[in-house]
């Protein structure tokens, strides 16, 4: 009896960059494309780069490597090229007549990991309204061909070209589903007003793809978040309360992953996810300290942070994974408050983050030291619920404490 290997077909791709004199590494940007590409399910089966003063405005690359990709193609038996920039609906069409296979770019890649990691109806709506963003922004028509005619009175005529159609029908579902993510944030923004009125400081962990947040939010309250050397595990936010020194106690949220050249059909329709990064108290930027592309993943991420207003709150950096033999030791980020080596897996830094984390809240507190009546007692839970209590003794009279309150409960206690 003949056996059958029923493998999953692995579609085979090349990458394509263009080298321009703006100082950003084409190398490192195929290497960092070739890792979305895998995580996309695909093998790359060869890289080219061209330099140029800037891209081919018809055919992104020029003629000359045009012709030498084609003989790639054949030569690698390849399905077909990942361009590493964002592509006009031009130069789209015109690499697919000239080289005949499937031509993606690395905005069309990355929607499609993020299309597969969609895990809540929030995460769906996000990834399916970037889409097609993307798509109603490259939507190039076939001319009169292409021309329908209606059916029934008062519809008889030439009709609705099938690219209006088409186009008409993208702006009703963006429409719709800009109308259900609307009701998301609605549902989001009485999430976060809920939390403000709770007096919890929130920290949200922000970083570059792949840099260990989630790992990070398990080690610390054992969340159950996917973490894997995939890009983009993490879609979905997770808050998960965190208890430090004492009885206090802070929320920590994971967000999504930044990267380079992150496109702005995702950061417009992940903008109330990574919102959470905004409305958060306290930043902790987590950085794989065991990549040789560190100091460009830091500069990403804080420009990233800039382009969405987040700036002016205290920043921990977590230098992750230690446990490495490459990684970086003792390394200090100039822009943070607090700097930590730490690492997720063997637990170092955890209790460093903890007490950077207790002092950034303590500032915002009152030192109190009193005694309380026993029929005051009420109080006690409340610091404890909201505050730190450091001590509490009984004495004949009442209750001795030594606590940091938040100060908009400082009336009330």
């Amino acid at each position: 009896m003949e056996v059958f290997d029923l493998k999953e077909i692995t579609e085979r791709v090349i990458l394509v960059g263009v080298q321009m004199n703006d100082g950003e590494n084409t190398e490192e940007s195929l290497d960092e494309l070739g890792e979305l590409a895998y995580t996309a399910k695909a093998e790359v089966a060869g890289r080219l780069i061209q330099a140029r003063e800037g891209v081919h405005p018809a055919t992104y690359i020029g003629k000359g490597k045009l012709l030498e990709l084609k003989e790639l193609l054949w030569e690698t038996e390849a399905t077909g090229i990942v361009c590493d920039d964002e592509l006009t609906s031009v130069q789209l069409k015109n690499l697919e007549e000239e080289l005949h296979c499937k031509v993606i770019d690395r905005t069309l890649l990355i929607l499609d990991i993020f299309a597969a990691r969609a895990v809540s109806g929030e995460g769906k709506i996000q990834v399916e309204l970037a889409q097609l963003r993307y798509r109603a922004s490259r939507l190039s028509g076939l001319g009169q061909s292409l021309s329908r005619l209606g059916g029934g009175i008062g519809t008889r005529g030439p009709g609705e070209k099938k690219l209006e159609t088409d186009r008409r029908l993208i702006r009703e579902r963006i429409s719709r589903l800009k109308r259900e993510l609307k009701e998301v944030e609605k549902h989001r923004e009485l999430i976060r007003r809920e939390r403000k009125e709770s007096s919890l400081k929130v920290a949200a962990l922000v970083g570059y793809t792949s840099a260990g947040k989630s790992s990070i939010e398990n080690a610390l309250t054992n969340a159950g978040i996917l973490e894997d050397a995939m890009l983009f595990s993490t879609l979905d936010t997770t808050t998960r309360t965190l208890c430090l020194h004492h009885t206090q106690k802070i929320l920590l949220t994971d967000t999504v992953g930044f990267i380079r050249k992150l496109p702005h059909h995702l950061i417009e329709a992940f903008k109330s996810t990574l919102e959470e990064a905004k409305y958060a108290d306290i930043i902790i930027h987590v950085v794989d300290a065991s990549n040789p592309q560190m100091d460009t993943q830091m500069h990403v991420v804080y420009d990233t942070l800039q382009t969405l207003g987040i700036q002016g709150k205290p920043v921990i950096t977590l230098f992750n994974k230690q446990d490495k033999a490459e990684a970086q030791k003792g390394v200090r980020d100039l822009a943070a408050d607090y700097s930590i080596l730490c690492s997720a897996k063997s637990g170092q830094g955890m209790e460093e983050l903890k007490e950077a984390l207790t002092e950034i809240i303590r500032r915002g507190q009152i030192y109190i030291e009193r005694l309380y009546p026993f029929t005051e007692a009420w109080k006690i839970q409340l610091i404890r619920k909201h505050g730190e209590l450091l001590s509490e003794e009984y004495k004949a009279e009442g209750i001795a404490v030594n606590a940091y309150i938040p100060k908009e409960l400082y009336g009330q206690i």
